[in-house]
Formats: structure tokens, sequence, C-alpha cells
């Protein structure tokens, strides 16, 4: 069930539950657009451990794409995930407690599976309700044209990006018993961008959340345009994060992205890293062949600009580090072509937080 300011929120547009006009609905809402205006206003902060005392100092989790982490308010300060163009980030927080999970959709076909392993560990009742953030993705076509299409005609015009999942995502939150409020829905035209030349770019790429304030007081962070912002637990604010903060092991965590498609113990689901109970990031091990062993070799013969036309779902609005990305991933997979090498004995890879706030493999 989706509530909107307190209250069951139902689409005008037809009495169907069609996710897409629940998604049209809800994006044209005047509270969510008001809350989206709100986020968008706030400036981005991006995250350096290098040159971010603060950040040494908290307990934070960082999670890439396809991956979700459940975080205990009691343990962790901040959660957040960033790269996101066409992809969605998706925030659930239990109202009572504070237990918080944090997803990064890339596919509308981990959307079911993967709504049930993030509320694997927040439900505490039956009465229990949710705030719900939805953030990312962008508009490559106006959303007007879905208005007079049907779903699998706006699935054909828009590619099985952004809006598709965006739709699936409603969809199913929709279709549950479970109480979900819509606190910020910052996706498609609310995140787009357009140069002079109409090319469209996502606003935003990332957020962090900050999931618990020691005193309940807020916590003021510097913007990259040196301007104070402040935010209190519950909150999100758009976010960046430098390659320090990008961790642990985030070139294994990267490759399991692409390898989780041809695993088949990953069908459906959002791949496992963080152990909520102990604190630890758990990389679940994630299969992967000789056939992304010679693609590795091949593709490192191609441009850049090659590469981001073959690799990305949207070229034009990838970062600047994509490519040197994709070529660091490319590099492990030829200097370790078996899987076994990196889990051996099929077991995940471990890694405990020190006192100083980073991580170290056990």
């Amino acid at each position: 069930m989706i509530f909107v300011d307190g209250l069951p929120f139902s689409p005008r547009y037809s009495s169907t539950s069609q996710g897409k006009d629940i998604l049209l609905a809800l994006l044209e809402n005047p509270i969510l657009v008001s809350a989206s205006n709100s986020f968008k206003a706030i400036p981005e902060r991006k995250f350096s451990v290098s040159e971010d005392s603060t950040l040494e100092r908290s307990k934070w989790v960082y999670i890439f794409q396809r991956e979700y982490a459940t975080v205990d308010p009691a343990v962790v300060e901040f959660v957040g995930t960033d790269e996101a163009t066409t992809c969605v980030g998706l925030v659930i927080r239990n109202r009572r407690n504070g237990m918080t999970s944090v997803a990064h959709m890339d596919s509308p076909k981990i959307v079911e599976m993967g709504l049930s392993q993030m509320l694997s560990q927040l439900v505490d009742g039956l009465d229990t309700e949710f705030d719900v953030h939805i953030i990312g993705g962008f508009e490559e076509v106006s959303l007007q044209h879905a208005k007079a299409s049907t779903e699998s005609e706006a699935q054909a015009e828009f590619g099985d990006h952004s809006f598709p999942l965006c739709t699936k995502i409603v969809q199913t939150l929709w279709a549950r018993e479970e109480k979900f409020h819509i606190r910020t829905i910052c996706v498609l035209g609310h995140n787009t961008r357009r140069d002079s030349n109409g090319n469209a770019y996502p606003l935003f790429n990332g957020f962090v959340l900050l999931v618990y304030s020691k005193h309940e007081v807020p916590v003021c962070f510097m913007s990259s345009a040196g301007e104070n912002v402040e935010t209190t637990s519950g909150n999100i604010i758009p976010a960046s994060f430098h390659t320090s903060t990008r961790c642990p092991d985030e070139i294994v965590r990267r490759i399991r992205v692409s390898a989780s498609y041809e695993d088949t113990s990953w069908n459906g689901k959002l791949i496992e890293t963080y152990d909520t109970a102990t604190d630890q990031f758990q990389i679940a091990p994630c299969r992967w062949t000789h056939r992304q062993y010679y693609a590795a070799l091949s593709l490192l013969h191609y441009t850049d600009s090659e590469i981001l036309s073959i690799c990305s779902t949207s070229p034009t609005a990838e970062g600047s580090d994509f490519v040197d990305n994709l070529k660091r991933q490319w590099n492990y997979l030829i200097a370790h072509p078996y899987w076994t090498d990196t889990f051996p004995e099929k077991q995940p890879r471990v890694f405990k937080r020190t006192t100083d706030g980073r991580w170290r493999r056990c």
C-alpha cells in the first residue's frame, strides 16, 4: 500500500492499478513535487575519505549497482550510493526503530524479490510502517508520451531503462500489504537536465541518508560549493563519492554486477554485500566465466568512445571515470580468470571495520 502525506494514495488517471498510472500520478502529486524540489535545492555533497575527517570518524556503508544493505541505526550513521544514470536508488526506513535498507536497482527483473530481501530485516510486526525515498533515473523522452500510451507501448518508447524500472518499483510497493509512505520521488523528469543540444542528463547520480545522529541534532556537511548542508536522522541529501569511499573491495564488487547476470544463483535478486548483525561487509561469491575473460581481452582494444557506446545504457550521461573503472575490472578479470581464486572454497570475502573507520579484510 502506498501513502502520501499520511493518506492512502490512488492514481487519478484510471481506476486500475497499472504501474504506469501509479507512477505518473505520484510524479504529479503536489506534495511529492514539493518534496522533490526541496531535495533538488540541497547542494550536492561530495564525499572523500582522504579529505573528509568527519566521514573518517563516522560509520558508513556504501553500496554499488545491484547491491543492497540493511543498516542498524545503533551501529551505522550514513548509507549511500552513486553512479546511477538509468538506475534507481530505493530507500526503505522503518518508522518505529529507524532500521533502514538501501538498494541500487538496475532492472525491473530484480524488483519484486529485491524488495522482499530489503524488507526481510525491517518488518517488526503486522502494523509496521515505512518511509520510502525513490531517487535516480532520468527522462530520456518526455513523459507526456507515456500518458497517451499503454504500459507496453511506454516501455517500447522508453526502452528497458529508467521508466519501466520506476514503474515496476511503484507497482510492487502498491501491491504489497505493508504501508509505504512515499517521502521523496525524484526520478525521470524531476531528475533531468538538458544541455543546449537537447541531450538529457540526470541532475543527481547518488545520495546519502543520515541513518542516525548521535545526539539527534542536525548534522552539518560542507557541499562541493563550500555551502553548509544541514540534515537530521532519516533525511536524504544528493551526494557523490570519491573512489576512496566506494569501498571495501571495489573492483570485485563491480565485477559482480556484470557477472551476476550469468550466475543463475542471483537470478531476480539483489546481490548480498553487508551483514547487518555483525556490521561486516560479506561480499557474497559470484561466478564469472571464460566468456567474460575473453570479452575483457577484446574490449580493452576499443577506444574510450567505443567502450562507452558498447557498455553503457546512457553513454552521454556517464561520469568521467566510467571507462577507467571498466578497464580496471577487465584487467582484474584477465589477471584472475578463475572466480574460485577470488572466492576460495566459494566463501564470501569478509571485511571488518577498523578503529579509524576504514575496512580490513579478515
